[in-house]
């Protein structure tokens, strides 16, 4: 396959999936600032939104366009605006730009799902930076991603295209699960402590609901939402989608799918990266600090994303490490 095929199938993968992991780290970041002040004395009404933009990476760039933090202009500029290149319009576009331009690649089926979620989007983003529009809006940008991602299984054959297209999908999930949680262990909140019950119960539960896996979590512990049973679902649980095990898991297969020495360094890499998730266990990152382990291992998959382009895709495109600030912008604005 082509370097340039490669490149456009993998980002436009990216973009899609990102389109509906940043809806849902807003439908998070919107519960969480919805609780009371008075029952989380010293937050303000804005200190959840510029946890949810720092975890994002985009605190900066936000700052130094729009100014100080309003959460109305928050909304609008991880929704619609058109100067950030990670908004949800821009991931639309995006992924509809390199669909068109890989029409050959994908199926009539595809480019119509992102042609159609395209146009519909002026329709879809009225009001939504309001109060009342924006879970609305989150929904829509869900479901089409989801319409997205089930034609593209039911229609694509099982070829290098499909399989890089299931790459991209994995590492940006991969990503979005470990920002998710970096919104409640960036201020060194640690979930055992006994404090502060009623908010920890909510603010976890806010984050099943804005994963899907409320429901999830209630068949495998069968008890009340506990902040360390939800981060072993979204880091080591083998049959939920978005933890980070699954993903790792997928990335690894797919590499060996794709490489042509199955000794190679993105194979190895991978692989190092599954392993730790597949046989690792909450207690060992509880004693490393679950911070800690965020971190190392958005290192590693930053280290991992560098080396996926340089070993399959052209060096133009070589610019999407996720695992900083600038590397997420610089690596949406790729095309």
């Amino acid at each position: 396959m082509l370097c340039r095929t490669a490149s456009d199938l993998y980002w436009l993968s990216r973009y899609v999936e990102r389109a509906e992991n940043t809806a849902r780290l807003i439908d998070l970041t919107q519960r969480i600032s919805l609780l009371p002040e008075r029952l989380d004395p010293g937050k303000s009404s804005t200190t959840a939104w510029r946890r949810g933009l720092d975890a994002l990476g985009q605190l900066e760039p936000y700052e130094q366009t729009c100014g100080e933090i309003q959460v109305e202009r928050v909304l609008r500029w991880l929704m619609l605006d058109a100067d950030n290149p990670s908004s949800i319009r821009n991931c639309l576009f995006q992924g509809r730009e390199l669909g068109r331009a890989q029409r050959g690649a994908i199926t009539a089926e595809m480019y119509q799902e992102l042609n159609t979620s395209w146009l519909d989007l002026e329709e879809a983003s009225e009001g939504a930076a309001s109060s009342d529009g924006v879970s609305p809006f989150l929904e829509w940008v869900k479901t089409r991603s989801a319409a997205f991602r089930g034609v593209t299984i039911g229609t694509m054959g099982r070829d290098e295209g499909y399989h890089f297209m299931v790459l991209g999908t994995s590492v940006e999930r991969a990503d979005n699960t470990v920002r998710l949680l970096d919104i409640k262990y960036a201020q060194g909140e640690e979930p055992e402590s006994g404090s502060r019950d009623f908010i920890q119960y909510y603010q976890w539960s806010a984050m099943l609901q804005a994963m899907s896996a409320f429901e999830t979590y209630r068949k495998t512990y069968r008890d009340a939402v506990h902040p360390l049973h939800v981060s072993e679902m979204m880091i080591f649980q083998q049959d939920m989608p978005h933890s980070l095990a699954v993903c790792t898991q997928t990335l690894h297969r797919i590499l060996e799918l794709l490489a042509e020495e199955p000794r190679s360094e993105v194979v190895r890499q991978a692989g190092a990266l599954a392993a730790r998730l597949r046989y690792g266990c909450m207690a060992e990152v509880q004693e490393q600090g679950i911070k800690v382990f965020l971190d190392d291992f958005m290192q590693r998959l930053e280290a991992l994303t560098w080396t996926i382009v340089e070993t399959f895709m052209t060096s133009t495109d070589i610019g999407a490490g996720l695992g900083s600030e600038a590397g997420r912008n610089v690596g949406a604005m790729v095309s």
